[in-house]
């Protein structure tokens, strides 16, 4: 990440604890780091503190969500597993409490990482014991959050070397190379991948029959359909 703030653009000074490698205001006065904009929009255009709070703390929320859908998609319809919801309902609450206190951005993104490494746990037991014709719906979600992960990091760790890098290319090999924008692609792209995945394992476990179908010939969506009735 930046060290610092390249300039003040129309939201005045940087508050927030983060400040990613993308140029600030390079392309507008009015958002800080445009090509994420569309991703965390009002932290990365503002890089403003409670911005920060509004993009981060939903990555806590969200990803308890999905635990819970893993956990529960081989139960019978419209059961609640009132343990695991309280058990997760106060995991985001204290890390909430924690991180208003702390105000460390490690201390979030390692909580986020014990929540994806749960689901990454349960996503391999099924694929493995229960569903082994999911390998590839599993093992390709994971592999495209992990690809965005990498560059994330390459992003983070070589920030000087690549904004030099892109201050001699061309505007579209500059752009390219925003890595953390390619993160949040692809752990997007990852995540919709996932929930098919949670998708087809439960409508699988209900009897239903999904199939997984592409849209244009490129975009996965599950159609499913009622077990027939002989």
């Amino acid at each position: 990440m930046a060290p610092a703030a390249d300039r003040e653009g129309y939201w005045g000074s940087t508050t927030s604890t983060l400040d990613w490698c993308e140029e600030n205001y390079a392309v507008t006065w009015y958002i800080a780091e445009f090509l994420v904009g569309m991703g965390s929009w009002c932290f990365h255009m503002t890089l403003k503190y409670e911005m920060q709070l509004l993009d981060e703390l939903p990555m806590i929320y969200s990803c308890c969500i999905f635990v819970y859908c893993m956990f529960e998609c081989f139960k019978m319809k419209n059961s609640v597993n009132y343990h695991l919801l309280f058990i997760l309902v106060l995991f985001s609450l204290i890390v909430t409490t924690v991180y208003l206190k702390v105000k460390e951005p490690v201390f979030h993104q390692v909580m986020y990482g014990m929540l994806v490494f749960t689901l990454v746990l349960r996503s391999i037991y099924i694929v493995t014991w229960v569903y082994p014709w999911l390998r590839g719906l599993g093992y390709t979600s994971l592999g495209i959050f992990l690809l965005g992960f990498l560059l994330w990091n390459i992003d983070n760790i070589f920030c000087d070397s690549l904004r030099n890098f892109r201050k001699k290319m061309p505007p579209i090999i500059s752009v390219a190379t925003q890595f953390h924008a390619w993160w949040h692609i692809l752990t997007g792209l990852g995540s919709y991948l996932h929930i098919l995945f949670s998708l087809y394992t439960r409508t699988l476990y209900l009897k239903y029959r999904p199939k997984v179908k592409f849209l244009f010939g490129i975009w996965p969506v599950i159609l499913f359909e009622p077990l027939r009735k002989h």
